[in-house]
Formats: structure tokens, C-alpha cells, sequence
């Protein structure tokens, strides 16, 4: 399928495809639309003449183009189209008629009518050809004067459409503006369309939360001084690459609506043509900063505005909070069947409700329709339009106020304007209208900064993931914890993640004796769950404010003045309304007849069951968080009961259930199967074909067949070739399948995008041979070709996966994220490991490896160290039963990447200079699980920890009298971490008198001699060998001693070498 991009075709027909199934689909709505309105909003024309100018470079949004992209899936400049009814007439060049002229049968079978293809000569102007078109109207019309609709306001452009205007207007036809049929056409946007704008809404609030949001925090934390220009090319930059905000979406899909927009300093324009200055960004007391930003995806556009406060006056204040209510009411007035002057008139309800004075300087209007055109026509949302509003449209409700006068006598803060945008799309279900662009907060909390210290009431900005610790406010900003390193964020947010990790551990070793598959211990049964043993858990709350104990599982809510606990479990469902200023909370429980319920032990006599319970709040943001707590934690308990159901009863294979007449049939091709079929026989591809409930993969011979349920599988991966020799689709199953004769949980699918060319005579050709620039441009294309095939196959799984009935599988195939890929050594060779957001994945090369990141309980850097070319990593599982998975030889320049994506994920690791033996160890922790907890759990392997233990302990120690001489040489190990980088053994033995206060000004050669005649007089062999060279290692920094550990099999399994 064409992806709706900018491209335009200009190589050959081959290169681009066009989605038949989509071109017929939106003629034969285009037709139908066309028949039923031919009267009120087609002009009653014969025939609808279509010209879309020569490509420009400059950002603009015509019909025509619109049209070509919405019917065909690209923009086809220098073309000339004219539908009639039982003909399409295209004026184009050799290459655009080679790929529409593919569109012949689908054209008929969709409306009846036939492709006619005008191939216009490359220098002439296409005349003779034009007299041929307007004859094939009359014929068709009957008439001598027939009527053509056309889009009056798009003045011809280039040669071919200046001659067909002049034939236009020297003919006899009758010329009609179309404009409103095509812009009630482009209006309710189908699946495909809304998907689109779901990503660009996606793109253009991340970048205004993830990049702009911080980018003025440092500018005005450092007092940068940094135009509004400069703003906009860093902000369009971003735009134009997305991973930049950890989005993954093709760059080549994305573009901006229009350049970034930064005002401030007094100087404000709200029309939507607006464009940065090159003033300073002006960010002193009551000042106002507005940032609008619009991005498209396959050419759809959306677009967000935000208005930032700095130390506001009250009026602003005022002025920002009655624009935020009236544009809430303008997005709650969008709901089809209203007009759309409603919406307009919504939002001036609320502005002469709440401050008259600022009517005046209201914007005109609420905003437009948003799709292909930023600004669609006839959809304007001001007072007039009487146009009804309909299920599937798009809005940018975009709402202002320009010229308020404030309190001030500066020339830059005396007049302010603010201006508030958002993407909406009208639902007819929900009974809100879903605002796509709503991750970027618009709450006056989150828009307000205050410099002013003497102010108590200053607005506090959200702290996620830490709600425990104290909030701080906008008067130190946001970016005043970006000061500090990344390595240190990284450093606290690990020491949060140790604890929470410890504590996990603790509980589940605890609860299950020792690490069980799903890392949770035993099952119990839903009514067996129980927040707290006694009233004394119940943690003590100064507020009676709703909590969530992460610990315990439970959720606290103030009920008749006291807080009572209700596990997790027992909540259904929450809600949460925001109603100007107030926040409501609907939580809905289990009771007997609801599903997670035991109706035979619920239904005990006496028993009372709540079933609903409704709060109200001032404090919206905490209500948010609550809500947002209850249902991250509802989810994780929920995830692991079903995980815990799956693993106590084996699952059986169901039987394939095979698609139907009414399911639309969905195939792969001679695609090869990993592991392969046994047998002697030549290996076949076979055909991947997706079913009701299940994929089939057969070739040609009977007995090779593998049927693959979609609830066995865990994980579903799709990975295009890249820098691959293959395209892929990687299938990890929750229990073993038979491939062949082979028993496996990881099934794999593929196709080899370039073909294996031996060169006869082994000479070398040159990169300027035609054969060899012709062989690699089709290489290319078939690698697209490929990949686009298996994107296709992906994108309709992932829609029958949608259905209500595999909501519980929580299936969608991921893309492993190459950015973020490292090298290593997982088995036995080299291999390029990547990570995606569910999992560590390496599907190339076999054994794969396909790690899930709920599973790991933690990771351990180990042989890091300054120096090191190299370092591996030992993952640690939930189920200490289950061996640890090493990844060897990876390059140390990938470990900070690696530290900052273990990070983000919430992955708990460590560091170590030398490897661990790791079986001994986890060993230990299963035969006495109490004493690993009594002992810190795995803050042992905190390097940071243990030397600061180190030093603590000498301290103490300063006055023990070893009994006899071993203790004390390892006294002496620890003593040496100051000295000098040696190589032997003799060096070690001489240099250390600068080292040891602590011995009372005893040189080595004294302590080595009495720790020898205390061991002859012992009678006990010298380990002097041994103490060298663990004193060698502390010497060179690579590790810790391995007696500071709590446990037994600690020391290292391996053995550094130095150079």
C-alpha cells in the first residue's frame, strides 16, 4: 500500500503502487456523493474537471492536490483529471499514465466507468488533446453546453493548465464552482484518514511536551537569550525527525503543517498565518510566551498552540483561566447533530459569563476543520456557519484572545494575547469528544511560572513517578532538575528503583519460599485477597485524600472520616470528569455476578457489597494521578493473576478455526519458516495464511503444516530489512510447539530481500557500470516491495487483533527498535541485539534470543571498568530457578545507551568490575531467602555502597587484634586502593609505604614477613601466591573483595586479564 506522502511519481510506473482496495472504496463514496447532492452542492455539473499544478517548494494545501492524495494516495502534479459518469479522463505523462492506467478494472467495478488515458507529449501543451476531452463531455452530457464543475480559486499554474483554462473558457461549457463538494467530500474521515491524524496529533503533542516544553525552561532558567526564529528551526527540525522525541514514526511520512510559530515581547498575531520574528524570546515578570506547532503524517494534518505565563498578573491569570473554560466548552459543544456556530457560541457563552470585558477581544472564530487542508473550507467554527456536525470529523479547535490590556506600564507585557489549539475528533459514542493532542498539558498549573519567591501560593508542577517526594514548584522550574547530569537523574532514579526492587523481592521470596516461574509466588484466590493482615498496616495518612499503597496493593479512600483499604482487585473500573474547577472520581467494584468474582464464596449471608463510590475534588491534579495509579496498578495485579491462571494449567492447542466467506482472506507468499522442516526433500517455501483464531503456515507437501494459535502467542515481532539480507515476522509462544519433528517456542517467518549474484571471472565492476547501478536499483525496489508486503500482512493482523474477542491477548506485533541496538555475544557468535518496548530481541541469527522485560528481575554490568575495549551483561531473572543469561563482549561505547534504555524501561542493574558466578550465588538466595533480605537483597552488587562499607569498616576496626594472621593480610587487601598501577607481583610486594596509617607505620615487607612465620608457625602452607594477586586486582580498581559479600558464591568465575 502507498503510504499518502509527499512523493511525487516521477520514476518508473513500478516504483509506487496504488491501494486498490482504498481508490475504489473512496470513488464509489466520491460517486454516490456526487449523485446525491449533484443539485445543492455539486452545481448540478455534467462532469467535475480536476487540475493540479506543477510541485512547489513552498507549504500550501489546494484542493486538487488534497483530491489526488485522498483518491489515489499521491499528489499528481501537471495533471488534468475529469470524471464523468461513465468516464475518468486523465491528461498526464508516459510514467503517471503507466501506474493509473492499473487502476482500469478497479475503476469499472467500482462505479461503472472507464479509464481513458490522454498521454501528453513531454514539450508540447496538450491541446489536441484537451478538444478531446471537452468532445467526450458533450457526448456524454448530451448537450452542447454542459456543465463542468471546477475549483474556481485555484488560478492555473505552468503551461499545461494555463491552455486548459483558455480551452475552458473559450468553449461553450458552463463552468460551476465545486469547491463545497469537495470539502463536504473531505469532511468525515474514514479509519485510514483517522489514523493518520492520530499520528501527526501524536508527533506534534510530543514535541511540544517533550521538546519545546524543556527547550524554554532552559532558555529562561538560564536566561538565555535566543530568538523566536532560532526557536522555530530547532522546533521544525525536531518535527521533521521524530525519534528525536522517542516517536517511531518514518521520517519520510512526516512533514510540518507550517513553520513552528514562537511569539512574545507584546508582539502577538493569532491569525493562522502567523510566523516567528527574529526578536529575543522575552520571558521578564508578566510576560506571555505563545508556541503553536502543526505536523502532518501522510499528509494529514494536526495542530496544538500553547500559552506559557511568566509570573502572571491577576488579570492574566483571569484572562487565561475564562479562555481555558471557553475553549473546553467549544470541544464539549462538538458533537454531531449540533451546528457548528454552537461551538462558536459555547465559548462566547463562557467569556460573558465569567469576564464580559474580554468579548471584544475574542477571536472571530473557534477554529476549522483539519485533514488534508489545515484550514478545511466550509467548516469554519464561527458564528454563521449553520453547517451540522457529523460523526468523523476532525477539528482544530483553536480559540484566542488578542490585545488584553494588563496591569503593567513595561511596553512588552502592557498589551498580551493568548491563544489555546487543539485537534479534536467528534465521536458519536463518547460522551466526550476524544482530543488527540491532549497529552500536552494545557491546566494553568502546568502553563504558570513564578520567579517571585515571596509568593506562598505558587502553582506546583507535576512530579511523575515519585509521589512521595516533596513537589516543587515552578519557581525553580522544571529544567532546574536537568542541571544536574544525566548520570546522576540516572544514579537517583536507580537507588529509587533498588528500593522498590528489594522490597519486591522480599515479597514475593517471602510469599512463595523461593522464585517461581511468574515471579509471584502461589496463587490465591480473588476473594483471598487481602490489603492488609491488621489494622496497624494500614499505613497513617495526615490527609484524608485517596492514596494508592504500591506496596500493599491496595487503594485507601476516606469514607465517613476514617481510611479504608480495598485491594486492588476488588476495583472494576475508574473514572474521572473534570468540570470546570472540580474533578469527580466514579471507582465501580467487584460484586457477586461480575467477572474476577467468586459468586459460590461471595455470597456469604450478612455480607454487604459496595458497589460505587463517587468523590469530588478541588484538586484536579491529584485526582488525576490517583485515577491514573489505581488503573497502572489495577493493570499489573490483573496482568500477573492471568499470568499466574496461564501457567497453572497447561494449554492446550485449540483447533484452527479457518476463515470464512465474510473474513476477508489474509496471506503471505513463498515465505520461508524458521526451524525448518526435516527431511531430505528440497526445502519449499510455503504460504503464511491468518485464520479467525490462528495463523496456518503449509507448503506444497501434505505433511509440512504448523498451525500457531493467537493464544499462545507471547510475543509477536515484525522486523523490515534494513541492514538485514531478510524481512521478518518472529513469533514467541507461551508454550511449545512441534515444527516438523522439532520442539520450539520461537517460530519464525521470512523472506530474503536480495537474490545471491555470483560474478563469472571474479573481476571486480565498476560502481559507474549501468548493469551494476541498474542491478542494485532493483534490489531496492524489491527489498521495498518486500518489506511493504509484510507492513501490509502486519497492519491487517493488528486489525483483526483489535476485535473485542483478542482483547485479552494484548496482541500487536512490535518493531524492534534499531536505534537503540547493541553488539554481542549471547551464545556463541556475534550478533546485533535490539531492544522494543515489551522486550531484548536478536531474531537474525540462531539460537534466537527473545528476552521479556517483565521477566527480569535485574541486570548486572560486569568487567566495567576505565580501560575496557569491552563489558557483558548478566540478566538476573524473576524465577531464580532459571539460569542467568550472559551477553558477552559488548562494546563499551554502547554502555551509556545501554545504562539510559535500562533506565527508562525501569529496569534496576548494577556494576561490577569482574564477572560473577552467578549459580552459587542465586543458589544461596533460594536455600536462605530471610538472610538475603536481612542482608540489603541486591544492594551487594551496589559497587558505590560496598566501598563506602569498606571504608566505615576499617574505621571500626582500627582497634581488633586478629587472633591470628589471615584476617590480618586481608586487612591489608583492603588497605591497598591507592596505589599505583603495577604489573608484578615483586612491584606489589614493594610498593605500599605511603598506604597504611592504620598499621602503625609498618611497611609491606614487615607485614608480609610476619603473616609468613605466623603461617609456619601454624603449620599452614603460604598463600602469599594467592593474597598478591587478590591485592593485584584491588590495585588495579577491577573489583571489590569478593569477602564483603554476604554470600558464598560471590567470588568470580572469571578472571580479569590486564594489559
Amino acid at each position: 500500500m502507498a503510504d499518502n506522502g509527499k512523493v511525487h511519481p516521477g520514476g518508473s510506473g513500478g516504483a509506487y503502487t496504488i491501494n486498490l482496495e482504498n481508490f475504489s472504496k473512496r470513488l464509489k463514496v466520491f460517486y454516490d456523493h456526487w449523485k446525491e447532492h449533484k443539485t445543492d452542492l455539486w452545481g448540478s455539473s455534467d462532469a467535475i474537471a480536476i487540475a493540479t499544478p506543477p510541485p512547489s517548494e513552498d507549504l500550501r494545501y489546494l484542493k486538487s492536490s488534497a483530491l489526488d492524495i485522498w483518491l489515489l494516495g499521491y499528489e499528481f502534479p501537471e495533471t488534468i483529471i475529469v470524471f464523468m459518469h461513465k468516464q475518468i479522463h486523465f491528461l498526464c505523462s508516459q510514467k503517471k499514465a503507466n501506474l493509473i492506467g492499473t487502476l482500469k478494472k478497479a475503476a469499472d467495478e467500482a462505479v461503472g466507468a472507464d479509464i481513458v488515458l490522454h498521454v501528453k507529449a513531454k514539450n508540447g501543451d496538450g491541446a489536441d488533446l484537451m478538444d478531446d476531452i471537452l468532445h467526450a463531455v458533450r457526448n456524454q452530457s448530451k448537450s452542447d453546453n454542459p456543465v463542468v464543475g471546477h475549483i474556481a480559486k485555484e488560478a492555473p499554474e505552468g503551461k499545461l493548465l494555463e491552455t486548459w483554462a483558455d480551452k475552458l473558457s473559450g468553449s461553450s461549457v458552463q463552468l460551476t464552482d465545486v469547491t463545497n463538494g469537495f470539502s463536504e467530500l473531505f469532511a468525515v474521515k474514514d479509519s485510514t484518514e483517522i489514523t493518520c491524524v492520530k499520528k501527526a496529533s501524536y508527533l506534534t503533542s510530543s514535541v511540544m511536551k517533550n521538546f519545546v516544553v524543556p527547550k524554554l525552561e532552559k532558555v529562561i532558567d538560564e536566561e538565555k537569550k535566543v530568538s523566536h526564529s532560532t526557536l522555530m528551526d530547532e522546533t521544525e527540525k525536531v518535527i521533521l525527525d521524530p525519534l528525536k522525541v522517542k516517536v517511531k514514526l518514518k521520517a519520510e511520512n512526516v512533514d510540518i503543517c507550517y513553520p513552528p510559530v514562537f511569539q512574545s515581547g507584546g508582539k502577538f498575531d493569532l491569525k493562522p498565518g502567523a510566523s516567528s520574528n527574529d526578536d529575543h524570546l522575552y520571558y521578564d515578570s508578566a510576560s506571555v510566551i505563545i508556541c503553536a506547532i502543526g505536523s502532518r503524517y501522510g499528509s494529514y494534518c494536526s495542530n496544538v498552540a500553547r500559552t506559557f505565563l511568566i509570573d502572571a498578573t491577576p488579570t492574566q491569570s483571569k484572562a487565561y483561566e475564562t479562555l481555558l473554560k471557553a475553549q473546553e466548552a467549544a470541544i464539549s459543544a462538538l458533537k454531531p447533530g449540533n451546528q457548528m456556530s454552537a461551538v462558536y457560541q459555547a465559548a462566547v457563552a463562557v467569556v460573558e459569563k465569567n469576564a464580559p470585558e474580554l468579548l471584544p477581544h475574542l477571536t472571530k472564530s473557534a477554529g476549522t476543520g483539519i485533514g488534508l487542508e489545515f484550514r478545511e473550507s466550509g467548516l469554519n467554527l464561527n458564528s454563521k456557519n449553520d453547517r451540522q456536525i457529523k460523526e468523523g470529523m476532525i477539528f482544530n479547535v483553536s480559540l484566542g484572545l488578542h490585545n488584553v490590556q494588563a496591569e503593567t506600564t513595561n511596553e512588552k507585557t502592557r498589551q498580551f494575547s493568548l491563544l489555546l489549539a487543539d485537534t479534536v475528533l467528534v465521536r458519536e459514542k463518547s460522551p466526550e469528544q476524544e482530543i488527540l493532542t491532549a497529552p500536552c498539558s494545557k491546566a494553568i498549573k502546568d502553563v504558570a511560572y513564578s520567579f517571585n519567591e515571596d509568593e506562598d501560593d505558587v502553582p506546583a508542577v507535576k512530579v511523575e513517578s515519585k509521589p512521595v517526594e516533596v513537589v516543587p514548584t515552578k519557581a525553580t522550574l522544571r529544567s532546574d532538575n536537568q542541571e544536574m547530569s544525566k548520570e546522576e537523574l540516572r544514579r537517583q532514579h536507580q537507588a529509587e528503583l533498588a528500593r522498590q526492587k528489594n522490597e519486591e523481592t522480599a515479597r514475593r521470596l517471602a510469599g512463595g519460599g523461593s522464585g517461581s516461574g511468574d515471579g509471584r509466588g502461589p496463587a490465591r484466590a480473588s476473594n483471598e485477597l487481602i490489603a492488609y493482615k491488621n489494622v496497624n498496616d494500614v499505613p497513617y495518612a495526615r490527609e484524608l485524600v485517596i492514596q494508592v499503597d504500591q506496596k500493599n496493593e491496595a487503594v485507601l479512600l476516606p469514607i465517613y472520616g476514617s481510611m479504608v483499604p480495598f485491594h486492588v482487585s476488588t476495583v472494576k473500573s475508574v473514572t474521572s470528569h473534570q468540570d470546570n474547577r472540580t474533578c469527580t472520581i466514579r471507582i465501580f467494584f467487584n460484586v457477586p455476578g461480575m467477572p474476577f468474582s467468586n459468586d459460590n464464596k461471595l455470597n456469604s449471608q450478612g455480607a454487604i457489597y459496595l458497589k460505587e463510590i463517587t468523590f469530588r475534588s478541588k484538586d484536579t491534579r491529584h485526582s488525576s494521578e490517583v485515577v491514573q495509579q489505581i488503573k497502572t496498578l489495577r493493570r499489573q495485579v490483573a496482568s500477573r493473576e492471568s499470568e499466574r491462571a496461564e501457567r497453572a494449567t497447561l494449554v492446550t492447542q485449540e483447533k484452527l478455526q479457518l476463515a470464512n466467506n465474510r473474513m476477508k482472506m489474509m496471506r503471505l507468499s513463498d515465505v520461508w519458516i524458521r526451524p525448518a522442516f526435516g527431511g531430505r526433500g528440497r526445502k519449499l517455501t510455503g504460504n503464511l495464511e491468518a485464520h479467525f483464531n490462528g495463523f496456518r503456515y503449509s507448503t506444497s507437501r501434505a505433511d509440512e503444516r504448523v498451525d500457531i494459535m493467537y493464544g499462545n502467542i507471547k510475543h509477536a515481532f515484525f522486523q523490515p530489512a534494513e541492514k538485514e539480507m531478510i524481512t521478518l515476522l518472529h513469533f514467541h509462544l507461551h508454550n511449545h510447539i512441534m515444527v516438523g519433528n522439532k520442539k520450539t517456542k520461537d517460530v519464525q517467518f521470512y523472506v530474503e530481500v536480495m537474490d545471491v549474484v555470483q560474478t563469472l571471472g571474479g573481476s571486480r565492476r565498476s560502481a559507474l557500470d549501468p548493469d551494476e547501478i541498474e542491478e542494485e536499483q532493483r534490489e531496492r525496489d524489491r527489498k521495498n516491495r518486500i518489506n511493504m508486503d509484510f507492513q501490509n500482512f502486519v497492519n491487517k493482523v493488528n486489525d483483526h487483533w483489535s476485535q473485542p474477542q483478542f482483547k485479552g491477548l494484548d496482541l500487536e506485533f512490535d518493531v524492534p527498535l534499531r536505534e537503540l541496538g547493541f553488539h554481542g555475544v549471547p551464545y556463541k557468535a556475534s550478533a546485533f541485539i535490539i531492544p522494543t518496548s515489551t522486550c531484548l530481541v536478536e531474531l537474525i541469527e540462531t539460537p534466537f534470543l527473545v528476552v521479556s522485560l517483565s521477566e527480569i528481575e535485574i541486570v548486572n554490568l560486569e568487567r566495567v571498568g576505565f580501560g575496557t575495549k569491552n563489558f557483558d551483561m548478566a540478566i538476573v531473572f524473576k524465577d531464580f530457578k532459571k539460569d542467568v543469561l550472559r551477553i558477552d563482549s559488548i562494546p563499551s561505547t554502547s554502555l551509556d545507551a545501554i545504562k539510559e534504555w535500562l533506565d527508562t524501561t525501569d529496569l534496576k542493574y548494577y556494576e561490577s568490575r569482574l564477572n560473577l558466578n552467578w549459580r552459587p550465588i542465586l543458589k544461596t538466595i533460594i536455600d536462605d531467602p530471610q538472610k538475603f533480605i536481612d542482608d540489603g537483597g541486591w544492594e551487594f552488587l551496589n559497587m558505590e555502597a560496598s566501598d563506602s562499607e569498606t571504608e566505615e569498616t576499617e574505621e571500626s576496626d582500627q582497634g581488633y587484634e586478629p587472633s591470628d594472621a589471615e584476617p590480618e593480610s586481608e586487612s591489608e587487601d583492603d588497605d591497598s586502593d591507592s596505589e599505583s598501577l603495577v604489573e608484578s607481583d615483586e612491584d606489589d610486594e614493594e610498593d605500599s609505604e605511603e598506604d597504611s596509617e592504620e598499621e602503625k607505620g609498618k611497611t609491606w615487607e614487615e607485614l608480609e614477613r610476619e603473616a609468613s612465620n605466623a603461617d609456619r608457625e601454624n603449620g599452614a602452607e603460604s598463600d602469599s601466591e594467592e593474597e598478591r594477586r587478590r591485592r593485584k586486582v584491588k590495585t588495579f580498581g577491577k573489583s571489590r573483595a569478593p569477602e564483603r559479600s554476604s554470600f558464598k558464591g560471590a567470588p568470580p568465575s572469571k578472571k580479569p586479564k590486564f594489559r
